[in-house]
């Protein structure tokens, strides 16, 4: 609470960009701390163009040393694919590598035993994460989206590893987005914030919106690599979070609110 009684995010309208049906979280603890949250999904997740690679991978799973996810998404339809060709996670002799919490989660409850996470949840922290491990002549699975960064792959090729990449996932901007974005932005009165968990979100914010529609709007990012992405499109960082986690986001939304006051 605020020095005077109320929730310290009252009267601040809110915009959470994250994909329909995964913002519950960063949703109900802003509406906890007195935010008005406006769900606006720049991104929505689809099913793989074609699954055969990550099929014929599911197939060979005992062949493979390192299973790394590097998005809680990836663990999902990864075990789909494992349910569709009739294999089992029992099957999964790899260790597995999970970017962060979130990602470590659902690994877990999908069955597996995370054996490594990084201190920093961002590809190069997951690079770094291996520095002590001999990867020479072993075999990594990465399932992950169609679009991603390539520093995972490259950098733990580069170290002699065989890395597989498959794609689990697509994203894409949501039907009817720059109708939303009009909506929202378009009135006399704009969002106080809007708040980035990844690069894509920003990037398919900008395509369907552009970057001028957030002219006087503060901006939160999940982390470096996604404050770099904005700033790529001419949007100012007012927040960014020192965790890369939902937690970490609010806290720096607060903190910034804080100052302001």
């Amino acid at each position: 609470m605020t020095d005077a009684g109320r929730p310290p995010l009252a009267g601040r309208q809110i915009v959470v960009t994250r994909a329909r049906g995964q913002a519950g979280a960063l949703a109900a603890r802003l509406k906890h701390l007195g935010a008005e949250v406006v769900e606006f999904p720049t991104i929505e997740i689809r099913p793989a163009d074609d699954y055969g690679p990550l099929n014929a991978a599911i197939r060979r799973i005992a062949s493979y040393d390192w299973l790394i996810f590097t998005s809680a998404n990836g663990v999902r339809f990864f075990l789909e694919r494992v349910t569709a060709c009739g294999e089992s996670v029992d099957r999964v002799c790899a260790r597995v590598c999970a970017i962060g919490p979130a990602t470590r989660r659902a690994a877990e409850k999908a069955g597996f035993r995370v054996d490594l996470m990084p201190a920093e949840y961002v590809a190069e922290s997951l690079v770094a994460a291996f520095a002590g491990e001999d990867l020479a002549g072993k075999r990594l699975l990465l399932p992950r989206a169609a679009v991603a960064r390539d520093v995972v792959p490259a950098e733990l090729a580069r170290r002699g590893a065989e890395v597989e990449v498959v794609e689990a996932y697509r994203t894409a901007i949501p039907e009817g987005a720059p109708a939303l974005a009009r909506k929202i932005f378009g009135g006399a009165r704009k969002p106080d914030w809007i708040t980035f968990m990844s690069s894509s979100t920003v990037a398919n914010f900008v395509a369907a919106a552009g970057a001028e529609a957030l002219a006087g709007v503060r901006v939160a990012s999940i982390g470096p690599v996604t404050t770099a992405t904005a700033r790529r499109h001419g949007i100012p960082v007012t927040a960014e979070a020192r965790t890369y986690t939902v937690e970490g986001l609010i806290e720096a939304i607060l903190e910034a609110e804080a100052a302001g006051r």
